[in-house]
C-alpha cells in the first residue's frame, strides 16, 4: 500500500491530525506540520468566511519559510476539511478559496464529494473522505476520492460503531489505496497497531485537544485530562449525526447525558450563519483516558515518535 507522492517521504510519523470543531486553527495546524504530521482544520472554523483566505495564506507562508530556513527538515502538508451537506452554504465559496491556494489535501465529510473531487483534482490536490460504513466507502470511491478515512468506534466527534478490525478488513477486500484509521488512537503503539491491521495512516484528534496550540477552552483541556473512556457518551442529539462527547460537558449545560432524547436528522445544519448552540458540548474519543498532560504539540509528537519506535522494536525483537 503506497502513499500518494504528496505524502511519501514527507511524514515523520504516519499520522494525520484530524480537523476538530473550534479546536483546530492555524497555530495547531502549523505546529503539527512543522513536526512531521499532517495538520488539518475545518473550513467552517474560519469565521467569517473571508478569514479562510487569511488562514491559508498564513499557513502556507509559515511552512514555506520554515522549509527555506531548514531545507532538510521534514515538513508535512496540510489539509482543509469540507462538510459536504446541503446546509453548508459556504461549501463552493470555501472550495474556490482552497483551489486558489492549492490546498494539498481536502478532507470531506458526510455526503459523497463529487464536486469537491473535481475541484481538488484540477490542481493536483488529494481528497480523503470520512466513512463509517462499507456502503459509505463504496460511494466515496465511486466519487473518485484518493483515500478513505475509516471513522470507527471510539473516535471523537461524528464516529461510527464498527470495530476497526471489521471495517479495515472488509474495505481491504476491494480497495488497496490509502486508508487512514480513526478510533481511540492516542499513543505511538496504537499508531503501529493501525498499520498492522492494514491502515496506512492513523487519524488522531483528541490527543491534540490537550495541547498548548489548540484553540480549546482551558476548562475543555482540563476535562480531557480528568476523563476516561467511561465518560464518553455516543449520541445524535446535538447535530443529528451520532457522535462521541464528554458527559461532564453535557451535564454542565443542564442536560442528563444518560437520558438524551432522539434527534431529528432533518434538522442538521452546517450553514455559515447557524448559531452553534452546542459549542460548550465538547467532543472526545474513547482514548481520552490515556491523556494526562497538555504540553506543546512538538512534545506530544516527539513522544508519539518514541512510543512508535519502541513498539516496533519490541515486536521486531520477537519478545513475548
Amino acid at each position: 500500500m503506497a502513499l500518494p507522492a504528496a505524502l511519501a517521504d514527507r511524514l515523520a510519523l504516519p499520522v494525520i491530525g484530524s480537523p476538530m470543531f473550534i479546536v483546530s486553527g492555524p497555530e495547531l495546524v502549523i505546529g503539527q506540520c512543522l513536526n512531521g504530521i499532517v495538520g488539518s482544520f475545518p473550513a467552517l472554523n474560519a469565521r467569517p468566511a473571508e478569514q479562510l483566505d487569511l488562514w491559508l495564506t498564513r499557513i502556507r507562508s509559515e511552512l514555506a519559510a520554515a522549509s527555506a530556513a531548514e531545507p532538510g527538515r521534514t515538513i508535512a502538508p496540510f489539509a482543509v476539511n469540507q462538510i459536504v451537506h446541503a446546509s453548508n452554504d459556504r461549501l463552493m465559496q470555501d472550495m474556490e478559496c482552497c483551489v486558489r491556494h492549492q490546498v494539498p489535501i481536502i478532507i470531506t465529510s458526510l455526503r459523497a464529494p463529487d464536486a469537491v473531487v473535481s475541484a481538488a483534482h484540477s490542481y493536483g490536490g488529494l481528497v480523503f473522505h470520512d466513512v463509517t460504513t462499507l456502503r459509505h466507502a463504496e460511494k466515496a470511491l465511486e466519487a473518485g476520492v484518493d483515500g478513505l478515512i475509516l471513522v470507527c468506534a471510539g473516535a471523537g466527534g461524528h464516529a461510527g460503531t464498527l470495530s476497526p478490525f471489521a471495517l479495515v478488513g472488509e474495505v481491504r477486500r476491494f480497495y488497496d489505496g490509502p486508508i487512514i484509521l480513526s478510533g481511540a488512537i492516542a499513543t505511538g503503539r496504537a499508531i503501529l497497531a493501525a498499520q498492522a491491521m492494514g491502515a496506512d495512516l492513523a487519524y488522531i484528534g483528541t490527543r491534540f485537544i490537550a495541547t498548548q496550540e489548540a484553540n480549546a477552552a482551558d476548562a475543555y483541556k482540563r476535562m480531557i485530562l480528568g476523563a476516561a473512556a467511561s465518560d464518553i457518551v455516543y449520541t445524535p442529539f446535538f447535530t443529528g449525526v451520532p457522535g462521541n462527547y464528554l458527559k461532564p460537558s453535557i451535564a454542565a449545560q443542564g442536560l442528563d447525558p444518560d437520558a438524551l432524547p432522539e434527534a431529528d436528522k432533518s434538522r442538521m445544519n452546517f450553514g455559515s450563519g447557524s448559531v452553534k448552540a452546542w459549542r460548550d458540548i465538547w467532543g472526545s474519543g474513547q482514548g481520552v483516558g490515556l491523556i494526562d498532560d497538555a504540553p506543546a504539540v512538538a512534545t506530544v509528537i516527539n513522544r508519539l515518535k518514541r512510543e512508535y519506535a519502541e513498539a516496533k522494536a519490541a515486536l521486531c525483537g520477537g519478545g513475548p
